[in-house]
């Protein structure tokens, strides 16, 4: 049988603190802590998981970036469009998704979309 990728889990730079990191994404980002083990933890949120690093390199953070795909995503832009957080406007993209990005105070940005 040949070998077949079978599911991706992104590795999140959590920055300094896991324990921030941690009740950013579940506190305000409506995401489950499944495990946490030293610098390590794992979260997901409606079947979509990461892990969470701690670590001390601002840049790996600054240059992270996941696109993640949403139904719903007027809802998910109220929900989270007052974080503390650099979240941008909802917009339709030239390309023919409506979106909008949301960056996490370690520096992640988090691009959410949904076709139109």
């Amino acid at each position: 049988m040949p070998s077949r990728f079978a599911s991706v889990t992104p590795m999140v730079p959590a920055g300094p603190s896991l324990a921030e990191a941690l009740d950013f994404y579940v506190g305000r980002m409506g995401f489950h802590a499944l495990w946490q083990e030293g610098d390590m933890a794992g979260i997901e949120r409606d079947g979509i998981g990461f892990h969470l690093v701690r670590n001390s390199e601002p840049q790996w953070a600054q240059n992270a970036s996941f696109s993640i795909g949403v139904a719903g995503l007027d809802a998910l832009y109220a929900e989270y469009r007052d974080l503390p957080a650099q979240v941008g406007p909802l917009e339709m993209k030239p390309w023919g998704r409506r979106e909008f990005h949301l960056i996490v105070p370690p520096g992640v940005c988090f691009q959410f979309y949904e076709f139109a």
